[in-house]
């Protein structure tokens, strides 16, 4: 990977690091579907652009069928579930959870494309869903009586969303393989947009929200999600997608770091601890990291 590479891969994650906080602010005040509906739409106006100057709105016209599905499963209902969690939960803690995306990609590989796992992804596999657990527990541990429902449920939307995240991988593989990135990229936001319209006006906030809760809005939509979706698909075409996959393990430090530096967050032991748990599961569970056993005699 060349410095310029680096650079481009640390920029990713720090944006999709920031995602956390802008959804954290924006969440309060929009609610959790509209602050969605806003996030894809905006970033909608900003891709459809991009593809139609790139001449790929055939391919979009084309795999217009598997493309809406990922809009779903890759989008609306991702950004819907985080949102609602960030109304109860840390945006640091939510971005712990979402690192565990690539864990459940693993399992539904092996699961749904029959892909192989040797012993050591299976350890991978067993460690990143024990972290996963762990953090999950010691959250309702330190829940009090009164909020270990929302807590609760917190935790359960980010799992959900992670497992959404990592079927959406599969799909894609599935489906979308040699599909030009930016008809994927455009055509799964427009297709988010279009599914959280009706529910976004159905539940569109009584007061109107202020100023900071718009520029969140538009910084999630043009930065996090338009944006970034540039950034990410220039790495996998230059790096290649098992480099540009590397942002997972990097988002979370990035999400510890905003939320300590703008929302007074401070994560807990449990929370790194948990946190190393499940990214050293999940590079075992992916092949990034590959122990060498040696036997003896």
């Amino acid at each position: 990977m060349r410095r310029r590479d680096l650079g481009e891969l640390l920029l990713l994650a720090a944006i999709w690091g920031a995602s956390f906080l802008f959804t954290r602010l924006g969440a309060s005040e929009f609610g959790a579907i509209a602050l969605s509906w806003l996030r894809v739409a905006g970033a909608s106006l900003v891709l459809l652009p991009l593809l139609r100057w790139r001449g790929e709105t055939a391919a979009l016209r084309a795999h217009w069928r598997p493309i809406f599905i990922l809009g779903i499963t890759n989008s609306a209902l991702p950004f819907v579930l985080f949102s609602y969690a960030l109304l109860s939960i840390t945006a640091s803690l939510s971005s712990i959870f979402n690192s565990a995306s690539p864990l459940f990609g693993a399992l539904i590989a092996w699961l749904w494309l029959k892909d192989r796992l040797s012993a050591s992804r299976i350890a991978g596999l067993a460690i990143g869903f024990a972290g996963v657990l762990g953090l999950a527990g010691d959250e309702a541990r330190l829940s009090s009586q009164a909020d270990a429902t929302s807590g609760l449920l917190a935790v359960l939307a980010c799992l959900l969303a992670s497992l959404s995240y990592g079927g959406s991988v599969n799909f894609t593989k599935r489906y979308l393989s040699g599909v030009p990135s930016m008809a994927v990229a455009a055509g799964s936001q427009l297709a988010a947009a279009l599914v959280l319209l009706a529910p976004a006006l159905w539940l569109w906030p009584a007061a109107m929200p202020g100023a900071a809760a718009w520029a969140n809005v538009a910084a999630l939509a043009v930065l996090c999600t338009g944006l970034a979706y540039v950034l990410y698909f220039r790495l996998i075409a230059h790096t290649g997608p098992a480099n540009a996959i590397a942002v997972t393990y990097l988002i979370p430090a990035f999400a510890v770091l905003w939320g300590g530096l703008f929302l007074g967050e401070r994560p807990t032991a449990a929370m790194l601890g948990g946190c190393a748990v499940i990214l050293i599961g999940t590079a075992l569970a992916t092949g990034l990291l590959r122990p060498r056993l040696r036997l003896a005699g």
